[in-house]
This record gives structure tokens, sequence and C-alpha cells, in this order.
């Protein structure tokens, strides 16, 4: 990989009109060995990035001393060494040109799709990579990359996530793995944070699929009203060569006509017959969804193993991206068959079936409402029992929103921990159970989650579907600013229903 000096650098920021003050400190011709902004993976050479409301000169010192030749700020550090500067005047914006210049562009030998929208885009990213990698497997190619909230995996690093799109710097290290790791195709999730803060310029992707919309992530420190919100998640078109969007989705007509910056648009439903990809007759054939998918190219059977009717609209986006990327329909198939998304529509059940527990990551208002409808069309004679929280110091419309519709379609509900992070459990689940009171369903706060999960599957009577949501497979929880471990919330189940089906013996 070519690499830079300090006074490339320069030129680089200078030319983006995005540089205050360079000091050189006469190191001009000094090459930058590595760029990062976590002064934990600082190595001899490094371009060290001075990032974060929370950021202190202490990090900076740390990375001098492990070998860090340079800084990029918004500031000038007095420093335990001299060594030479960058300040630019916002490092948010600075971070992608840094990136994308020493990492080579890795973006550009990669076929990416990017997947935005409130709900789904995990799913749709795992099912877009199990369609892609039936397609590597057949033609000799190496597994696809992915980016999501969930994993990542890059060709060196498989890892568990813990941004639903990396910054910059990260995101195009991961590409250029991927690169040098022979892989071609890529899926990621694309955040409206990344876009609102340009985590995702200086780059393209193939394929932007637009899922769908729904009042999220409203809170000081994210998206100050719905209006922000749905305009960062606009941007994606900018960045795309074609777009996927789903016209069912709320404010379709504005979506689409955002689409309409890209070079080529595919649209689908599962109501409007003149979409470009058009699914009809959905049903349930035992735990599989079957459907039909019709499109100007073919008109065919898909299937489901995954639960939920919903993820037909998740399965139809990514055959849109397919389409747009010449992969044959065998694959789309077979992908779709056998696609698993970790900690999504996990679903177990007791011997004598009349415990039914679904895992899901479900954490807004769209995701709650799709959930429900689901649940009670696929178990229409059972109860229903949720188990939730809503994460500390973000998106504080979610308690209202999950509140609300949780508090309309379940017989009970268990209001518990979920990152609370900096703040306390039981505030947060105050503040979910009024609107839960408000729809008069009973509820339990129980602030051990593990805890939370027991006493539901333990105090429920007869047939009951059991939806715990927000955690999925994941095996800690954030408490402050630490991630305590937790046995995940399918453990949690499993030994549950064990438990229940040894009390039936």
């Amino acid at each position: 990989m070519k690499k830079y000096n300090l006074k490339e650098y320069a030129l680089l920021l200078q030319n983006q009109r995005m540089m205050k003050e360079f000091y050189s400190k006469d190191a001009d011709d000094q090459t930058v060995e590595y760029l990062t902004f976590d002064s934990k993976k600082v190595v001899e050479g490094t371009l060290f990035i001075c990032k974060g409301a929370a950021f202190k000169v202490e990090y900076l010192n740390e990375a001098i001393k492990k070998g860090a030749i340079a800084y990029v700020s918004e500031k000038k550090y007095d420093t335990m060494t001299n060594v030479p500067y960058f300040l630019v005047d916002d490092i948010r914006k600075a971070m992608p040109p840094l990136a994308e210049k020493f990492n080579n562009a890795p973006w550009k030998d990669l076929t990416i799709v990017g997947i935005g929208g409130t709900k789904g885009k995990s799913t749709s990213a795992y099912y877009m990579k199990a369609i892609v990698d039936d397609y590597m497997k057949a033609t000799g190619g190496k597994e696809s990359a992915l980016i999501s909230s969930i994993d990542i995996y890059d060709g060196v690093i498989r890892e568990e996530s813990s941004l639903t799109t990396p910054e910059a710097v990260e995101l195009q290290e991961h590409f250029r793995h991927a690169v040098e790791s022979g892989i071609t195709f890529a899926q990621m999730e694309v955040s409206s944070q990344a876009l609102k803060y340009g985590r995702v310029n200086n780059m393209k992707m193939d394929v932007g699929i637009f899922l769908n919309i729904s009042e999220d992530h409203i809170s000081p420190i994210e998206h100050p009203d719905f209006d922000d919100y749905f305009a960062s998640k606009l941007l994606l078109f900018r960045q795309t060569k074609y777009a996927v969007v789903n016209k069912d989705a709320d404010f379709a007509d504005r979506i689409i006509d955002a689409a309409k910056e890209c070079e080529r648009m595919l649209t689908f439903s599962t109501l409007e017959p003149d979409a470009d990809v058009y699914a009809y007759e959905i049903q349930k054939d035992g735990h599989e969804t079957v459907f039909r998918v019709k499109t100007a190219e073919f008109d065919e059977e898909f299937r489901l193993t995954m639960p939920g009717l919903f993820n037909v609209e998740n399965a139809l986006a990514v055959i849109g991206a397919a389409m747009l990327l010449g992969i044959p329909v065998p694959y789309m198939k077979s992908g779709l068959y056998r696609a698993r998304s970790g900690g999504r529509m996990e679903l177990y059940s007791s011997k004598d079936k009349k415990r039914v527990a679904i895992v899901d990551f479900a954490h807004n208002k769209l995701s709650y409402e799709k959930l429900f409808a689901s649940t009670k069309d696929e178990y229409s004679d059972y109860k229903i029992v949720a188990v939730f929280g809503s994460p500390g110091n973000k998106a504080i419309t979610r308690r209202r929103d999950m509140g609300e519709v949780a508090g309309e379609n379940a017989d009970m509900i268990y209001l518990t921990a979920d990152d609370p992070a900096g703040e306390e459990v039981l505030d947060i689940c105050k503040q979910i159970a009024v609107y839960v009171e408000a729809k008069k369903c009973p509820y339990k706060i129980v602030e051990d989650r593990a805890e939370a999960i027991r006493l539901a599957m333990e105090e429920a009577e007869g047939k009951t579907v059991f939806l715990i949501m927000g955690k999925g497979n994941e095996r800690w929880i954030k408490y402050g600013n630490k991630k305590v471990p937790y046995k995940s919330d399918v453990e949690q189940v499993k030994e549950c229903l064990e438990k229940y089906d040894q009390a039936q013996i």
C-alpha cells in the first residue's frame, strides 16, 4: 500500500479547505505509517487524530509516547514533546479525506451495498451477505465483507460491532483489509449519524437501499427533531450509484424524489403491483414464509426460514440490489433461504409448544409495530408477554413509542435494563411505564434483566409468546461507561425453557 508523508497530508487538507494551520517542525518528509484516533492502537509513525467531546491531552501524550509523529486537532495542545500538528476547522469533516488517502481509496475496489432506514438494516445486511456469499462460492470468489450493528467481518477482523457505521478512519481500514484479503463485495448498514456527520464521505456505494422511515434517535445528542433525522437518512442517495426504495414506506414520495439523484432506481412493495419488485401470495408454511416475487425479469417463488412476515420487505430490498448487481436468481433464493442474523427473530420453543420465545433486537417504534403485528398474526391464540427496556442517554422518544406500542399489544410487560449507560434503570423504566399505564396494560419493573426474563417465563400461564426485545444475542449490558458481562437473552431463554420442559416430565 502506498504511503504518504506529512507534507502530502497537509496539501490534502489545504486543497479541501479544511486546515487552519500546519506546523511541520521541519519534518515534512516523514512518512505516516498508521492513522488512528485510538491512543491504544498507536504504533511508531502514527498520525494521531484528536476527536471527541471527552478528549484529553493525556490521550495525545500517550500516543506520542507510543510513537505518534504528528496530530490532527481543532486546537493546539501543550504536549510533553514538541511534535508537528495539523489544526483543522472540523475534525469530523477532516477524518474521511484523511482515511481515504491513508488507505488508498479501497472502496473503489469493492462492490458496496449500503443499507439505510429505521428498521431492518441488520437483517437486510445479513440477507444480502448470504446471497452474495452463495454467488461468490459458486464463482470462486471470497466471502463478502460485512459492516453491521451486530458484527463486522473484513477478511482480517471478525468481531462484535460497537457502532452501526464506524467512524471513517475505521471504516476505510476495514475496506482496506477486505481488498487486501481478496474480497470484492461488501454490505454495510448506514446510520443517520454516519450520514449526518460524514463518516461515509469520500466514498460512493454501488447500491443504496432505503427500507423505511419512522421517528427514532431523537435526542439532544443525536437528532433534534424528525426533520433532521429524515433529512440525514436521505443523504444516502448522494453517495450511491443505484437506489432501491420501499414504495410502501411512510413518506415514500419524498424518498423516491431524493433517490432520483441516483443513476437508476428500483422500487419494491408488498402492496403495489406496479413496483419493480413486487411480492404477492405471502403465506406461512410451517415455520417458513413463502411468497412469490414478480419483476420485469422473473416471477418466482421464494422462501424465508427466518421468522417474521415483515421480513418479506427486507428480502425484496436485497432482491432488488442483487438484480442491479447482476446476481442470478438461484443465488437470491438459496441465500435468502439459509440467511440468519444473530439476535434477529431467534425463535425458541418448549417441547409442548405452549411456550414460544422470540429474541430480537427490536428497539424502536417501527420495529415494535412490525414485531407485535407479526406475532399476533402468527400466534393468534397465544398471550403475549414482553420484556424490554430502553438505552440511556439517547433516543429519548423511544420510551414513549415502545411503551405505547407494547402497552397496546401485550398482555403483560416486564420493564428492565437495556444499556442504561449514565442513567438509572429505574428512572428509565418509570418513564416507559407512564405510557404502558395509559394503555391499561399490566406491568412489572424488574431492574435485573436476567431476573426479568426468568420471572416473565415462570409467571406466565397457558400458551404464551415471550418477546424478549432490545439486546438480541449481545453478551454485555452497558452501565455507565463499562460493558458489564451478561449471559445474553438467548442463553437466558434457553435456560428458562429447559427448566420448563423438565418440570413437565
